[in-house]
């Protein structure tokens, strides 16, 4: 069957029923705070003008184990001082582990599809025994422990070891390389290490013994590693340390504020910066994104497509605490004999939310993929993407090929509040090409140059108060400083994120991309995804990448395509699609076809990273780019054949 993907002309693509309404985590928390449910930008203004109020509403709906303390927020002078639940005493891991002991934890997934499951009764015993042994090997509240790991029930096991007596986790995808590893871990000087020294990609089996040896060598506070397969001469392997009669974990209660997570950006012009995140704010930020926002439920099934580098893995992980399942998967997201892989998977163990990407979406778009014909996703509810602008033509495809009856959800956030700021819900009508609301307790905004607030015009997006999952600081030297400069310089007391904006008349929010690969030719500011949106649904195009190069005292617009033969005639047709699909100003100016696109290891396009390599210039960090050793390409680039 051929689909034709066409504009719906309603507005909406999917609105609620009165029953997913009646029955959601929204409506009922609506009811819990004694607030009105309608209009939505109402409840938003009371969840930001009455700050402590709506968190000490969402621990109590979320049924957070604790001492909640009464004082919710002290503001001391400015935002980045700002302290939530001073008072309060929690454990992360208790959280997650609450609930029916029979209740499935996680299933665990590869490319050869289910391989195992796993209950919160034996996800307990089995973190008992990690616990036992991590303390016995010297392990303490605010030590670090490191994992250079697969996404497997090992790795979620030993993640939540680590929380549960205080200590903080902290990990990489095995496929870096050995300075991407060092560059991340060595920086924050673990004590404990666990390691997978096998894994598979695309069928393909790798060993990654040496590599350990070598990172190991190199970071000196390692005293301890953990192999979960296989086997390294003078270190423990997984039996051997989980070698004990320990069946129950021990809570150790902890501040709000104490540090659970240091995630890393992606750090293409620099040493990744080692963010570190607090267990009350990560805990209580996604809680309110699962239930009020996801309308995650328990028995639910979560699934995203994820490493353990990523901050979506860690976001994956606290669908515990709601009462949801995991599905754990590890592995290529399709293969060349079965691009639906990973719907195989869903289909099995019932996933209600699918977590992916724009790029993965993409990809089943041009396989001609139609997932209606082919399975079953009646548990289905919810698609939710990220990592990237969603395209407007992409939610027609989802509606018209996957199912008519679900929420899909474009997120946008970031690992510096391991979360979100704009999201969907199970009360807003899905409209194409947007994203629904801003996060409730989220004071999200959009800035034009002269600082003021602005709608159906592109600007900065910025955050206006303070909210708990703010970070505690960049670990390492200088790292307050360094926190504020990053989002505090432009605008004193006012976070501001870096993502180029615009919000609608409808409060519906579009993002353009990061605010430092935006375009600027004539002195008009353009997002990349807006090029990317129009080069996206061209069939000869395999992939692309848009940056500006310097041209006197203005730039032009570079586009470089992935494609099979870029001819005069294609390059035209591309102009003349972005022209009419997007603007004159849109249209690039040179057109190069390359073999590759550069992409960090968690998945993003490295705009940054080519324009440097385009202009001469050298790319500090390339252990954060997977495939580093394509920037060739765009080496002098100007001095090359273009269209």
């Amino acid at each position: 069957m051929s689909i034709q993907l066409q504009s719906n002309q309603s507005p909406y693509l999917w609105e609620p029923s009165d029953e997913t309404i009646k029955q959601s985590h929204l409506q009922k928390f609506s009811e819990f705070s004694n607030q009105e449910l309608f209009p939505y930008d109402r409840l938003h203004r009371w969840s930001i003008s009455n700050i402590d109020e709506f968190w000490s509403n969402v621990w109590d709906y979320a049924n957070i184990i604790g001492e909640k303390g009464n004082i919710i927020l002290k503001e001391n002078n400015s935002m980045i001082d700002a302290e939530f639940f001073p008072e309060a005493k929690l454990n992360f891991t208790e959280n997650l582990l609450k609930g029916s002991s029979d209740r499935i934890a996680a299933y665990e997934a590869g490319e050869n599809g289910t391989t195992r499951k796993i209950s919160i009764a034996e996800l307990r015993e089995l973190v008992a025994k990690l616990q036992y042994s991590l303390k016995k090997v010297g392990v303490r509240k605010g030590d670090r422990v490191a994992g250079v790991t697969t996404n497997s029930i090992e790795t979620l096991a030993a993640l939540l070891a680590t929380a549960s007596i205080g200590a903080v986790w902290t990990s990489c995808s095995p496929d870096f390389g050995t300075k991407g590893i060092t560059d991340r871990i060595g920086q924050v000087k673990p004590k404990v290490l666990f390691t997978t020294i096998n894994y598979q990609y695309k069928l393909k089996q790798f060993d990654i013994t040496d590599k350990i040896v070598e990172v190991v060598n190199s970071i000196p506070s390692i005293s301890t590693l953990i192999t979960i397969d296989g086997e390294i001469p003078g270190h423990s392997t997984w039996e051997q340390f989980i070698t004990n009669n320990e069946t129950e974990p021990v809570y150790e209660y902890a501040s709000f504020r104490d540090p659970l997570y240091i995630l890393y950006t992606s750090g293409t012009t620099g040493l990744p910066k080692a963010i570190v995140h607090s267990a009350g704010g990560t805990l209580l930020q996604h809680v309110k994104e699962h239930q009020l926002h996801a309308d995650l439920k328990e028995n639910d099934v979560l699934f995203w497509y994820s490493n353990t580098a990523w901050m979506m893995y860690p976001w994956l992980v606290s669908g515990l605490a709601s009462g949801a399942s995991l599905l754990l998967y590890d592995g290529a997201p399709l293969l060349a004999d079965n691009p639906t892989l990973l719907w195989d998977i869903a289909e099995e163990t019932g996933v209600t939310h699918f977590g992916t990407s724009p790029k993965y979406l993409d990809t089943l778009m041009k396989e001609k993929v139609v997932l209606s014909e082919t399975h079953n996703l009646s548990n289905l509810r919810s698609i939710l993407s990220c990592g990237a602008p969603l395209v407007a033509e992409q939610y027609d495809w989802v509606y018209q090929t996957i199912k008519k009856d679900l929420i899909l959800q474009s997120i946008s956030g970031g690992t510096e509040i391991i979360g979100c700021f704009v999201m969907g819900s199970p009360i807003h009508p899905v409209k194409r090409g947007e994203i629904s609301c801003k996060a409730l307790g989220m004071a999200v905004d959009v800035f034009d140059e002269r600082g003021a607030s602005t709608y159906g015009r592109k600007g900065d997006l910025v955050c206006t108060a303070p909210f708990p999952s703010m970070p505690i600081t960049f670990y390492g030297d200088n790292g307050d400083q360094r926190y504020y400069d990053n989002y505090f310089s432009v605008r004193s007391d006012i976070w501001t994120h870096g993502d180029f904006a615009e919000q609608t008349i409808d409060n519906t929010l579009i993002i353009y991309g990061r605010a430092d690969t935006v375009l600027n030719p004539g002195g008009v500011r353009i997002g990349t995804a807006e090029i990317y949106r129009v080069v996206e649904q061209i069939q000869e195009i395999e992939d692309s990448i848009v940056f500006g190069l310097p041209c006197g005292n203005d730039e032009e617009i570079v586009l470089c395509v992935v494609t099979e033969d870029l001819t005069d005639e294609l390059a035209a047709s591309i102009r003349k699609e972005i022209r009419s699909k997007a603007s004159p100003r849109h249209v690039p100016r040179r057109i190069y076809q390359v073999d590759h696109i550069p992409y960090t290891n968690n998945g993003k396009k490295v705009e940054g990273a080519v324009k440097t390599q385009a202009i001469g210039e050298e790319v500090k960090n390339k252990a954060s780019i997977r495939n580093p050793e394509c920037l060739g390409e765009f080496t002098n680039i100007k001095e090359k054949e273009c269209f």
